[in-house]
């Protein structure tokens, strides 16, 4: 009999009639009184019809027989809320959040809570969780109405340095949406990364970490000149991190824009002096200029920073080798190789024993060997620029055509050290 009252009163709630929805939900009780979904859904009717105190009561009640009941916390909290006991519907909207971490809800209340106490920080930075949260179940309005409440926020500036997105300074959380994302992309599901970057983008354009990270994951597909074109927008739009100048950096690499890329690794150092990987990027960007030193020193530091860095020794050792100095190229070498068979990193373990066997090669002859030496003193002269030792060259061989390789080197170093006292 009671589930017949209580399919009655859901019945009657279903047509807002919820003066009769409250007599067969109590009908309901009269007979089960440990019912704690009737209470529930009194509570629910109390509420729709104005009555908060009565709602209340029923959420307490139904806490009593489940205290594990997320949603009557949440409920219970609205209630406190419309009856400006804030300390009591925080308190319920962080049990809900505890029992239910993705709870987009329950950000969404507490948000408000913040913002009736003041603290508009705390505000913000859970509006910003229940829109990231929204956004993973695509639920564009709710997402929109959240995005919406933080601009509101915001303090008024100039809109060239106001990023209109809340998204510019991520929650610290290990569900950050984005950072979710970037480890997706990293695991090979690009396509799905791309197509919820994408979303993200229609719900809100000017989403600067939004492109940031389509950017990275572009780059990871190969399409470098778009990923370009979503760092340049990132940077538009504010988004002024380290993140953004070294992923444009390596895709201006891989488009032969080397200059740009060293400008963008400087930037980023600027904001991450200690960041190994970027001394390392810029020094492939130097050694593919062939400013081969400029490339050893970035090398070096890396490995100030991290002396495990198998990619840092291999890579300075290709700096070296174009230096000729094998004895240093070969020492770098054999450490990488090292480390790459202690991480049992067989690709890249076999690359470095390839380059160990191009060096160990027998020269053809001892003309070869002292063709290495000048060459080697020369790159030496003009700071390890090979370009400009190439000029030197090409100018000395119209200058005078018809002689050896040797002598050339010997004469632009002889008119160099003139020069130069």
């Amino acid at each position: 009999m009671n589930d017949e009252f209580y399919n009655k009163g859901l019945e009657k709630a279903k047509q807002k009639d919820y003066a009769e929805a409250i007599q067969e939900f109590s009908r309901a009780l009269q007979l089960a009184p440990y019912f704690a979904q009737a209470y529930y859904q009194r509570g629910l009717a109390y509420y729709d019809l104005g009555e908060i105190l009565n709602a209340v009561s029923d959420f307490t009640e139904v806490l009593k027989l489940n205290p594990q009941s997320v949603e009557a916390y949440y409920c219970r909290a609205l209630g406190r809320v419309a009856l400006k006991n804030l300390p009591g519907a925080l308190a319920d909207v962080d049990q809900a959040i505890r029992l239910h971490p993705d709870y987009a809800a329950a950000y969404n209340l507490r948000g408000t809570v913040y913002r009736k106490q003041g603290y508009i920080q705390d505000a913000i930075a859970n509006f910003k969780k229940a829109a990231q949260l929204y956004l993973e179940q695509k639920d564009a309005e709710n997402c929109r109405q959240c995005l919406e409440k933080i601009k509101q926020l915001q303090p008024h500036r100039k809109p060239a340095f106001v990023p209109s997105s809340p998204t510019i300074a991520p929650l610290k959380s290990e569900k950050d949406y984005f950072t979710q994302l970037l480890e997706k992309a990293e695991k090979g599901d690009t396509r799905e990364a791309m197509e919820d970057l994408n979303w993200a983008l229609q719900v809100d354009p000017q989403d600067a970490q939004a492109y940031c990270c389509r950017g990275v994951v572009r780059c990871k597909l190969g399409n470098y000149q778009e990923a370009i074109s979503d760092f340049n927008q990132a940077l538009r739009l504010n988004f002024v991190d380290a993140i953004v100048y070294r992923n444009r950096g390596k895709a201006r690499s891989h488009v032969s824009d080397h200059q740009g890329a060293i400008a963008d690794f400087n930037q980023a150092l600027q904001m991450q002096p200690q960041d190994a990987m970027l001394y390392t990027a810029r020094g492939n960007a130097y050694r593919l200029i062939g400013n081969y030193l400029g490339a050893i020193n970035d090398y070096t530091q890396a490995l100030q920073i991290n002396p495990d860095d198998p990619t840092a020794y291999y890579n300075r050792g290709i700096a070296y080798a174009c230096l000729e100095e094998m004895q240093r190229a070969v020492e770098d070498y054999q450490r990488a190789a090292s480390i790459f068979c202690e991480k049992e990193d067989w690709g890249n373990y076999q690359q470095v024993l390839d380059s160990l066997k191009k060096i160990h090669s027998p020269s053809s002859n001892s003309e070869k060997a002292k063709y290495n030496l000048l060459r080697q003193r020369l790159l030496r002269l003009v700071g390890g620029y090979w370009e400009i030792a190439q000029r030197l060259v090409d100018q000395a061989k119209y200058d005078y055509p018809g002689m050896s390789e040797e002598w050339y080197l010997q004469k632009v170093i002889g008119d160099w050290e003139r020069d130069r006292g």
